[in-house]
């Protein structure tokens, strides 16, 4: 018997529960504003316990969707919302912003622990597709180790017939530090407020501890150690990037984890070229 079920609002979202509780929803078409370059996302995800970890659209950033796959610029098209950070004269609100757009399913199952979520996406900046994409969400429960893992693989083909620029406010802006871009977790505000509290921290691999040792840090892994508000119940959140060390964007004042598709330098993609990604994250209800 499928411990996963599966909730299709066709043509809007997919939600899934574990058991009898709401484990995640997945909103592949969005209805946010053109000014926050509109894609899918997931919120609310959600431990085991039943504690939402995602904070979507939060005041400070109404363009953090949650958990959400962006590109920060791409030849001038604004792939993750908001004013966008240029060297010559900083953070402006631009005409420049694109959206994502769910094309197909190709497959959309439940078969035991684990869900699978597969479709094509077109990036659009205007009436041009600057990206095509394959996107492959895969869900697995682990009830014993109080535990889920969304396994998130992305193949992106550049179909502009031109040579594509990716760049981020560390490496286009010059903004020392800002180098956000890629797949992005807003968290609940208080998962990372420590309170004096040793085991609320980020660590990663190598023993690295706290945001200055890990943020801009090449790491495989890196892990948040949480507490939600009103429950109390800790949470453990890993980041893991598949396909080796990547340089770690974190925020602790407003929680935020991405990965850098680059990080000190323009990414330039060929006319048909490819990008894969390969991320996990997993949640754990700490004891």
């Amino acid at each position: 018997m499928s411990t996963l079920r599966l909730q299709h609002d066709t043509g809007r979202a997919v939600t899934l529960f574990a058991g009898d509780g709401l484990l995640c929803r997945y909103v592949y078409a969005p209805e946010t504003e053109a000014k926050e370059s509109p894609k899918p996302y997931f919120h609310p995800v959600n431990s085991l316990a039943g504690d939402t970890l995602t904070n979507f659209r939060p005041n400070d950033h109404p363009w953090h969707h949650a958990l959400s796959f962006t590109l920060n610029n791409v030849s001038g098209a604004n792939f993750w919302g908001g004013p966008t950070c240029l060297r010559e004269d900083g953070y402006k609100w631009r005409d420049d912003h694109g959206a994502q757009h769910h094309v197909a399913w190709q497959k959309l199952e439940t078969a035991g622990d684990t869900a699978t979520l597969a479709h094509t996406l077109a990036w659009r900046r205007l009436d041009e597709t600057i990206f095509e994409e394959t996107r492959s969400l895969e869900i697995t429960v682990n009830t014993a180790a109080r535990s889920w893992a969304l396994r998130w693989r992305s193949r992106l083909t550049n179909v502009s017939g031109r040579v594509l620029s990716l760049g981020n406010p560390h490496s286009q802006g010059g903004l020392a530090g800002s180098h956000y871009t890629g797949l992005q977790f807003r968290g609940a505000r208080e998962l990372l407020d420590d309170h004096l509290d040793p085991a609320i921290k980020v660590v990663a691999e190598g023993g690295l501890e706290g945001i200055p040792a890990v943020h801009g840090v090449a790491a495989r892994w890196m892990e948040w150690h949480g507490q939600l508000d009103e429950t109390l119940h800790r949470v453990i959140i890993r980041f893991e990037n598949h396909t080796g060390p990547l340089h770690w964007f974190v925020r602790r004042n407003y929680p935020l984890a991405a990965f850098p598709v680059q990080f000190d330098q323009n990414l330039e993609v060929p006319a048909g070229g490819t990008l894969e990604f390969d991320h996990s994250l997993t949640f754990t209800s700490a004891p």
